[in-house]
């Protein structure tokens, strides 16, 4: 089966297992491809918890990309807990298996279609400067590099990163 011949759809994080499915799949991956232990793992599920409590109320969302019927995908959108006028992107990923079809993008590009008409006035994001198919997703969206720090995480030195994008 070719790329084109797979049908990719995304849609709301609102079926049982859509949550459980962000934090265990950001889990394998990252510890299949970067050797990140539960340490990750839980902080994604800390995320998706906070975000569990208040789901889809208008300012924040969670967003399943689909392809041929199979989670591939998510991304989620919350407000920054400092700044009302600011939205974050958290946890973006496109499954290895789903990766050139596109995705990334289009989910890049649900999540601010959907912070511009909450009223948003800008996006922020936490990234690793090793994730580079990520930020090269975030760059081409619009966002600009606003900070840098050298750091210790996930039994590994990084440099964090975060990126902004006003809308």
């Amino acid at each position: 089966m070719t790329p084109k011949d797979q049908t990719v759809v995304l849609r709301f994080a609102n079926r049982p297992g859509d949550l459980g499915w962000i934090v265990k799949t950001h889990g394998e991956i990252y510890a299949q491809q970067l050797s990140w232990g539960i340490d990750f793992e839980g902080m994604v599920a800390r995320i998706v918890g906070a975000y569990a409590e208040h789901p889809g109320d208008g300012r924040r969302a969670a967003w399943i990309a689909e392809v041929d019927g199979e989670r591939a995908g998510c991304i989620m959108l919350v407000p920054d807990d400092d700044d009302e006028r600011t939205a974050k992107l958290r946890v973006l990923l496109v499954a290895p298996c789903a990766r050139g079809l596109g995705i990334g993008s289009q989910l890049v590009d649900e999540h601010l279609r959907l912070a511009r008409a909450a009223g948003y006035h800008r996006v922020s994001l936490w990234t690793l400067s090793t994730l580079a198919a990520a930020r090269r997703l975030y760059e081409r969206a619009g966002f600009e590099l606003a900070a840098e720090s050298s750091g210790r995480l996930f039994g590994r030195d990084h440099i964090e990163q975060t990126w902004v994008l006003e809308l």
